[in-house]
């Protein structure tokens, strides 16, 4: 079966199914404390049959959301958090925290951490961008001291924000292509619209999140925290310097955008995609190999001759706590599939199709509640891209005033991140945050995100 199934009951009554089990899902960890990947897995089992998933097709639904997201997850997380685990160990992280707070000081860390996210996350997709950074947001947090969140929120808001307005990320781009509009056009504008929906929606957020809600620094990621002194450590790794740590970060980005830029090229059909280099430059611009590259030049240049064998050591420490992440976050895509395949996402575009509104707002209101009801952020742009292309087709709308409304679906396919989403349970567990705490802090700020970019979008579009 695919993705989704046609629905057997009304639209009312699988919104009642799925708010149901988003509540029960919160009631057995919040208040049974029953383990995360246990009630996301039963609350699935449940959801799935409820809903009128055909019994037989259950397992299927279940395991095609959870494999789709270990997919893009496991490699992801477990080679990224080995690069970290070497860089923190080394001393690499501190020597570019140093360098970070000794150029924009103690107060602007925060903002330079965004800045920086910002400039990384014009190729690099969301949960890889996070995976990188980690070990300089916890390096910074743990110097200063206070809420993690002062540091990780303004870090994570920027990749969020880039990889949902900005082309080339998938989501907007395939908007601009349901809706006939320009990717150029949209880099020109979703960039700089993408930028102020972070500062507004993402940095000064945070900032007041961080004060009101305190969250220590984690050490399950890296296991025990230190400043690259210990002397066993030092013997074996060299300890790099500011540019190698640089060089390190920007390979990732280098190898990643060359992807993307062929990628973007070969589909508008400005170079032959299926030539040799063009396919070579895809490949080593998966973000899996990529980042595989990257923990092998890190590792034969930062570890000393003969010293590989306590080198196992120290990542199989990174490895191992890390295995709790992956499978809660797949179930948490297990759970946003099951959703799609009760065949919400359909029965939500066929009652939404004509909402009575301004297509701005209309397009807005639709992705909402799409990316609400079933989790998933890209099906919620392309769905909706879909269902209003007949009525921008029709409005003859400019060029502009197309990228707006990729903004305004972008904008909604953004708010109100929950545990049917995925990458909720990867902040989670990356930053230790219990359900509750997440839903105060990264829910909140992924709403303010979305709102911020689509009052942009509405405010542009009488120029355009």
């Amino acid at each position: 079966m695919d993705d989704g199934v046609v629905a057997t009951y009304p639209t009312a009554t699988l919104l009642l199914v799925a708010g149901a089990a988003v509540v029960l899902l919160l009631f057995l960890i919040m208040k049974v404390k029953l383990h995360a990947f246990i009630a996301l897995v039963l609350v699935s089992v449940i959801t799935a049959v409820a809903a009128g998933i055909p019994i037989g097709d259950v397992p299927e639904a279940m395991s095609t959301g959870f494999n789709s997201t270990l997919g893009s997850v496991a490699l992801l997380v477990g080679f990224g958090v080995m690069l970290g685990r070497l860089l923190e160990v080394s001393g690499g992280a501190q020597v570019l925290a140093d360098v970070l707070v000794n150029r924009f000081g103690e107060k602007r860390a925060p903002l330079a951490l965004g800045v920086a996210a910002l400039l990384f996350g014009i190729p690099i997709f969301f949960d890889a961008g996070l995976v990188v950074f980690l070990p300089i947001i916890l390096t910074v947090a743990r110097r200063f001291g206070g809420s993690v969140l002062l540091y990780a929120l303004p870090a994570a808001g920027a990749f969020a924000a880039m990889h949902a307005i900005v082309p080339p990320h998938p989501g907007p781009v395939a908007a601009a292509d349901a809706l006939g509009g320009n990717i150029g056009i949209g880099l020109l504008i979703g960039l700089p619209v993408a930028v102020v929906t972070w500062f507004v929606g993402s940095y000064l957020v945070s900032q007041v999140l961080g004060k009101r809600v305190h969250v220590d620094v984690p050490d399950l990621l890296f296991g025990e925290m230190n400043d690259g002194d210990d002397d066993e450590v030092q013997a074996d790794l060299r300890r790099p310097r500011f540019g190698h740590v640089l060089l390190l970060l920007l390979l990732p980005f280098v190898l990643i955008a060359g992807n993307t830029i062929v990628s973007t090229l070969g589909t508008a059909g400005t170079i032959d995609d299926e030539a040799v280099w063009a396919q070579a430059l895809v490949l080593l611009g998966q973000t899996p190999v990529a980042l595989l590259i990257t923990l092998l030049v890190a590792i034969a240049t930062m570890v000393r001759p003969g010293k590989m064998a306590p080198l196992r050591n120290i990542l199989d420490d990174a490895l191992g706590p890390i295995c709790s992440i992956i499978l809660i976050t797949g179930a948490g895509g297990m759970f946003g599939g099951v959703l799609r395949a009760s065949g919400i996402g359909d029965a939500l575009t066929a009652s939404l199709g004509d909402l009575g509104m301004p297509l701005l707002l209309q397009s807005f209101v639709i992705a909402t509640a799409l990316r609400v009801a079933q989790g998933s952020a890209t099906v919620a742009i392309t769905t909706t891209a879909g269902l209003v292309a007949e009525a921008a087709t029709a409005a003859n709308l400019s060029d502009v005033r197309l990228t707006l409304l990729v903004v305004a679906i972008a904008a909604g396919a953004t708010v109100l991140s929950h545990v049917n989403d995925s990458g909720f349970w990867l902040v989670s567990r990356f930053f230790q945050m219990d359900e509750k705490t997440t839903l105060k802090t990264w829910t909140v700020m992924e709403t303010t995100i979305g709102v911020t970019a689509f009052a942009l979008a509405a405010l542009l579009w009488p120029l355009g």
